[in-house]
């Protein structure tokens, strides 16, 4: 457990078995170039022309994004040490802590 950061989730990186990616890129290849000659129709839905659109049209996305990260936070833990710290450089200085009478 960090003071500053806090534990994010494993990341999930699935591997296929049966992909061909030289197949893949080749079928991608041909149909553009049929596309471009005028043999196919055009594609009307391609993941990549919409990727990151949401995280552009939001503003407090953007802004993250643009800052490169999150914001620093103030643990719990943090700030208690340093309430303690306060009040025991307190009792050193004057020999008596700041509730008593």
């Amino acid at each position: 457990m960090g003071l500053f950061t806090t534990n994010k989730p494993k990341g999930f990186n699935h591997k296929y078995i049966y992909y061909d990616e030289r197949k893949e890129k080749l079928q991608q290849i041909e149909k553009k170039a049929q596309r471009e000659l005028g043999m196919a129709p055009q594609e009307s839905y391609n993941p990549e022309r919409i990727r990151g659109r949401f995280v552009d049209s939001t503003v407090h996305l953007k802004r993250k994004k643009e800052k490169g990260g999150a914001r620093f936070a103030v643990s719990p833990v943090l700030l208690f040490a340093l309430i303690v710290l306060i009040m025991l450089m307190y009792y050193l200085k004057t020999g008596c802590l700041p509730f008593q009478q």
